[in-house]
């Protein structure tokens, strides 16, 4: 599996964050680094179809951030900046 690769676009290498946080080649701090990119790119998505332009991505977020909580990781949420002004 190449890492970097996998981390750029996490939903050409993975079925479901669900695959990810299970894989056994990565190891946990990889798996968060693209899980929390994957949890970036779906909530661009979300915000592009907010504003009108639906993305070709199912919604993700729930699935992304039970498989991070899944990790035992737990994102600052109350400190991380706005997506969307």
């Amino acid at each position: 599996m190449d890492f970097e690769k996998a981390k750029l676009n996490p939903a050409a290498d993975f079925k479901s964050p669900q695959e990810v946080a299970s894989n056994q080649e990565l190891s946990r701090e990889q798996k968060i680094e693209i899980l929390q990119r994957w949890e970036q790119d779906a909530t661009a998505m979300e915000v592009a179809e907010e504003e009108g332009m639906p993305g070709p991505q199912p919604k993700l977020l729930q699935p992304i951030r039970d498989a991070l909580h899944s990790l035992n990781f737990w994102p600052d949420t109350e400190h991380s900046s706005p997506n969307k002004a």
